[in-house]
């Protein structure tokens, strides 16, 4: 096993078990307001858990690699990274609003970058105590076990994992006739790694993400026999000047994520 992904499982046990401190009791959140580039609601929350988490997860996976870039959500981006061809890409809590609710569908977040490939991916529910983890040409593994994306071949057979607030707001109302099932589900990161695992077939988002946001679930579907494209139907480059990712994104087995791709950018 690669030391940079025993690190990042590692340290993100150690960061979910930050966040369970808090988990289940009155949590404050304040308003990010920043502008985050998508619509997942004008509320961004931020609570002490996401910064206490940060800055654990920063000392943890710098100290050993000082050498390394770092981008997450929670800290102020600097262009010095953009210099640095291998880098952490974090996000310490994906899913906060559902974490505030006491919604077990929250994950810590942790990819290692090289050269804009994903190498090492680790998404962590400390919730519910599942620990997905890849290695670029090592596998994706949930609890140690290897698992795969589905062979769902057709839209109409397919399982499709979507964001709450996108739900809600009826951006997903126009595809339900085109799949079997909607699964709302929080994290994006975390219905990324769900998809990897097997346990649904398709996740596709309208919204922009950020880097941040998707990365380590990215090369856990890549792992898994799989694809995350953009709307253009293009993998992504990762440690870009700008993080976000617009437009949206879709990811399954490879003919279901290029089937969304076009599903999508057929009804906008």
């Amino acid at each position: 096993m690669r030391d940079e992904l025993k690190l990042a499982m590692d340290a993100a046990r150690q960061a979910g078990a930050i966040t369970l401190k808090y988990y289940g009791s009155r949590i404050e959140a304040q308003d990010k307001k920043q502008d985050s580039g998508h619509h997942d609601g004008d509320f961004n929350p931020l609570t002490q858990a996401d910064l206490e988490t940060d800055t654990y997860l920063k000392t943890a996976l710098l100290d050993p690699y000082p050498h390394y870039g770092w981008l997450s959500e929670e800290t102020a981006d600097t262009p010095q990274r953009l210099n640095q061809s291998t880098l952490w890409i974090v996000d310490p809590i994906d899913g906060t609003r559902e974490f505030i609710q006491g919604i077990p569908e929250y994950v810590v977040s942790i990819a290692l970058v090289e050269d804009g490939e994903p190498t090492v991916g680790v998404i962590y529910n400390p919730a519910t105590d599942e620990l997905f983890a890849s290695l670029k040409g090592g596998g994706t593994h949930l609890n140690g076990k290897r698992v795969f994306c589905t062979e769902t071949s057709s839209l109409d057979q397919a399982v499709l994992t979507v964001s709450h607030s996108e739900t809600k707001r009826g951006e997903i109302a126009p595809f339900e006739s085109s799949l079997k099932e909607i699964r709302p589900l929080g994290s994006v990161a975390y219905k990324l790694a769900v998809v990897a695992a097997g346990l649904a077939d398709l996740n596709f988002s309208v919204q922009s993400k950020n880097e941040w946001d998707v990365v380590a679930g990215d090369l856990l579907m890549r792992e898994a026999g799989g694809l995350m494209l953009d709307l253009s139907g293009q993998p992504r480059r990762y440690n870009q000047a700008d993080p976000l990712i617009k437009g949206g994104l879709a990811a399954g087995n490879p003919q279901l994520a290029q089937a969304a791709v076009k599903l999508i950018t057929a009804r906008r």
